[in-house]
């Protein structure tokens, strides 16, 4: 699937996994976290609504 990235039609298509679209062929959740840890490749985040041990698929910075 491919998305113009914030529905805009002068950006080029991109795979709908690299833009922050809501139009996702799964149901992943979209939460605002803050990172508390950097260890090595691994974050601490928190707080997050979610279970815990559910991965993390993707971080993004937030946009305002």
């Amino acid at each position: 699937m491919k998305v113009h990235p914030r529905s805009d039609p002068e950006r080029r298509l991109t795979g709908v996994f690299a833009t922050r679209s809501p139009d996702r062929p799964n149901p992943i959740g979209l939460h605002s976290v803050t990172v508390r840890k950097i260890e090595g490749r691994r974050l601490r985040i928190g707080p997050m609504e979610a279970i815990d041990g559910t991965p993390v698929v993707d971080i993004k910075p937030v946009i305002c």
